[in-house]
């Protein structure tokens, strides 16, 4: 797979105050990373860094160029959705596809109508009138019809409604990605998308504390439930967190021989949202 992004030794300061302490990440192509992270973390910084939005120390390559040197030359093969969609109130949608048209050498007319042929907007509707949702999915429409090679998306589903949430999704798998492109996307409502990412990169205090494929993280995390007899002996096993429910012990283990754990207690595997907890815990504590 070839390399589209690699961010090495990142760091950004505001005002004394670091907002990224050497954040390391390689993206391929094929990939969609989730930058996961508590309000405040780094997250959206990290994501202007990469635009070309904000100043920086530290090495940033995305598809060979520098963004801070080469933003619009770069812009030409990524495409980014923000929270919040900055779409003119006055602008109706058949202009707003009109004025991409005009603007945007890759973007193709024919692919970003047939996406809203599948919403409830109307192409003579300004977007004034319109709701949180359709704009967000007007935007998803003039991006996905730009043919760009990196997507990065920064709190795309904040605000919206649980269905909107999964239609969003699953337009960006069947309208957008395939093997030669990769997506960024960064939530702190992890359970969304966990069902659509290759790696996970979890931020906190502006430091990458864990970056693996899911693949990796599912293999390396376990969830255990815990037999009373258990509980002393499995604490010494250092767990990342304990929680108990209803008379049940649960504990979330990692990088523990299975063969120990099963002796004491049921295993199994912990969600995204689990390893995150655990993983933010045990940051907090150390």
């Amino acid at each position: 797979m070839s390399t589209m992004i690699s961010i090495s030794g990142l760091h950004k300061s505001y005002k004394n105050k670091q907002v990224l302490n050497d954040v390391n990440l390689t993206l391929s192509a094929g990939q969609i990373l989730g930058l996961v992270g508590p309000n405040g973390a780094g997250k959206t910084t990290c994501l202007q860094a990469l635009l070309g939005l904000t100043s920086y120390q530290g090495d940033i390559d995305v598809l060979g160029y520098n963004p801070s040197k080469d933003r619009e030359k770069m812009l030409a093969d990524v495409a980014y959705i923000a929270d919040v969609a900055v779409l003119p109130k006055w602008i109706k949608v058949d202009q707003a596809l009109t004025y991409m048209q005009g603007v945007h050498p890759n973007f193709n007319r024919q692919k970003a109508e047939a996406f809203l042929v599948k919403t409830n907007i109307p192409a003579t509707a300004k977007v004034k009138t319109l709701s949180k949702g359709m704009v967000t999915q007007l935007h998803l429409a003039l991006i996905l019809a730009v043919d760009a090679k990196i997507l990065i998306l920064d709190e795309p589903t904040l605000g919206l409604d649980i269905l909107t949430r999964r239609q969003f999704y699953t337009h960006l798998l069947e309208d957008f990605y395939d093997e030669e492109k990769c997506i960024i996307i960064t939530t702190h409502q992890i359970e969304e998308i966990e069902h659509i990412l290759t790696d996970a990169a979890f931020i906190r205090d502006g430091k990458i504390v864990l970056a693996q494929s899911i693949d990796d993280i599912r293999s390396r995390f376990t969830l255990l439930a815990v037999d009373n007899e258990h509980l002393e002996q499995a604490k010494t096993y250092h767990p990342l967190f304990t929680n108990s429910m209803m008379g049940i012990t649960n504990m979330l283990f990692d990088n523990v021989d299975s063969t120990i754990l099963e002796t004491l207690g049921k295993m199994s595997s912990p969600t995204l949202a689990d390893i995150f907890v655990g993983v933010m815990m045990q940051e907090t504590h150390s």
